[in-house]
C-alpha cells in the first residue's frame, strides 16, 4: 500500500482542523454556533475554502455527528470491558453510561439525540435509528446476549398496533442483520414483532427519561434523580421478566 500524498496529509490535517474546531464551537456554543463562517474564522480562512472539504453545513454536521458517536461508544465500550460474559450486566451498564455521558456532554447530546429530523440534513435522534454505528452496535449487541440468556415476557403479536406492522417488519430485519454482524446471531422465529416491539419501547423509556433529565424537564422537581432513573430501570427489567420483587 503506497503512503500517502504530501497533499493528501495536508488535506486529512486541514479535515481534522476543521472538525477539531467545529467540535470546540458545539461544545461551547451548542450546534446553532457550527457555521462554516465560524469555523473559517476561526482557522483563519475564507469560508468558501471549507467547501472543498465538505459540500455544505449540513455535510460537515453529519461528520461531526459522526465523531460524536464514535466517541460515545469508545467511553461505553470501556465501561462494558470487564462485564463480556454478563449480558444483563452490560445492558444495564450501556444504559447508565448513556444517562451519565448525555448529562455531561449536554450539547453534543442535542446534536446526535435532540435535533429534529432534518435539523442538520440527517435523521438523527435516535441511538437505534442507525443500527450500523457504533454506539447502536454496542446497544443492540448487549440486547442480543439478553435475548440469547433469558427468557422474556414478550407482548404477543396481535397486541402490536395494526398500523406499526410494517414498520416493526422493516426494523426486524435491520435487527438480525446487526445482530449477526455483532456475533450475537439469534433465530429469526424469536425476533418477532412483540419482541421487535419491545425493544423499540424500551429504548423509547430509557431516552425519553435520559432528555428530560437534560434538559431539566421533569414536571416535578426532583431532588435525587439517580435514584429516580435506578427506579425507572427496575421498572424495565421487571416489565420484561429480568427482574421479580
Amino acid at each position: 500500500m503506497s503512503s500517502p500524498t504530501r497533499r493528501g496529509r495536508a488535506r486529512a490535517a486541514t479535515e481534522s482542523d476543521i472538525r477539531r474546531t467545529a467540535r470546540k464551537l458545539l461544545v461551547g456554543q451548542g450546534p446553532e454556533a457550527v457555521t462554516l463562517r465560524a469555523i473559517a474564522r476561526e482557522l483563519g480562512i475564507t469560508a468558501p475554502a471549507l467547501y472543498r472539504y465538505y459540500e455544505s453545513r449540513d455535510d460537515l454536521l453529519e461528520n461531526l455527528r459522526l465523531d460524536v458517536c464514535t466517541d460515545l461508544a469508545a467511553e461505553i465500550a470501556e465501561d462494558i470491558a470487564e462485564l463480556k460474559d454478563e449480558g444483563l450486566l452490560q445492558l444495564f451498564q450501556i444504559c447508565k453510561g448513556f444517562r451519565r455521558w448525555a448529562l455531561t456532554h449536554t450539547k453534543e447530546f442535542t446534536l446526535v439525540f435532540a435535533s429534529p429530523t432534518g435539523a442538520t440534513g440527517t435523521a438523527t435522534g435516535s441511538a437505534l435509528r442507525r443500527l450500523d454505528e457504533p454506539f447502536g452496535k454496542i446497544f443492540l449487541a448487549a440486547a442480543g446476549h439478553v435475548l440469547a440468556q433469558h427468557d422474556l415476557v414478550m407482548p404477543p403479536n396481535d397486541v402490536v398496533p395494526p398500523e406499526l406492522r410494517d414498520d416493526l417488519t422493516a426494523f426486524q430485519q435491520d435487527l438480525l442483520t446487526v445482530l449477526k454482524e455483532s456475533g450475537r446471531e439469534i433465530p429469526p422465529e424469536k425476533l418477532d414483532l412483540g419482541l421487535t416491539y419491545l425493544m423499540i419501547t424500551f429504548w423509547a423509556r430509557l431516552y425519553g427519561h435520559v432528555t428530560l433529565e437534560v434538559f431539566g424537564n421533569y414536571p416535578i422537581p426532583v431532588s435525587k434523580p439517580d435514584v429516580l432513573f435506578e427506579a425507572m430501570l427496575t421498572d424495565l427489567a421487571r416489565d420484561v421478566g429480568l427482574y421479580s420483587d
